[in-house]
């Protein structure tokens, strides 16, 4: 069992940033992929950013140059760096997790979600 504890949202003003935390904890015996989605009201889930265990990472158009992904394995957490924040930005993040089990079972899990508010 794999748990995925996230934090960081919060509201912030136009120009701002934020950092999201993401921490698996449980039974991991390594890490693949780690993303993070995000999904506004009425809309649909979309992929924000993605990084690979060598450390390549890949972006939406729309937070290119803006979102840095990161990633600590020591610490089997994920981070996203969010500066130059706009209100189109507002959503609820989640992280999505690719985890190699102790047994060799490949398992996606999600986080629970944290809200992000770009407002003035």
């Amino acid at each position: 069992q794999v748990h995925l504890v996230e934090s960081g949202g919060g509201l912030v003003q136009p120009g701002g940033s934020l950092r999201l935390s993401c921490a698996a904890s449980g039974d991991i015996f390594s890490i693949d992929a780690m993303r993070w989605y995000r999904q506004a009201p009425g809309n649909e889930r979309e992929l924000v950013a993605v990084i690979f265990p060598i450390g390549s990472s890949t972006y939406a158009d729309s937070v290119k140059g803006r979102f840095t992904i990161s990633r600590s394995d020591g610490e089997n957490t994920v981070y996203l760096q969010m500066n130059s924040l706009k209100p189109e930005d507002t959503a609820v993040y989640f992280c999505n997790v690719d985890i190699i089990s102790g047994l060799g079972l490949l398992h996606t899990y999600w986080g629970q979600g944290t809200q992000v508010t770009v407002s003035s």
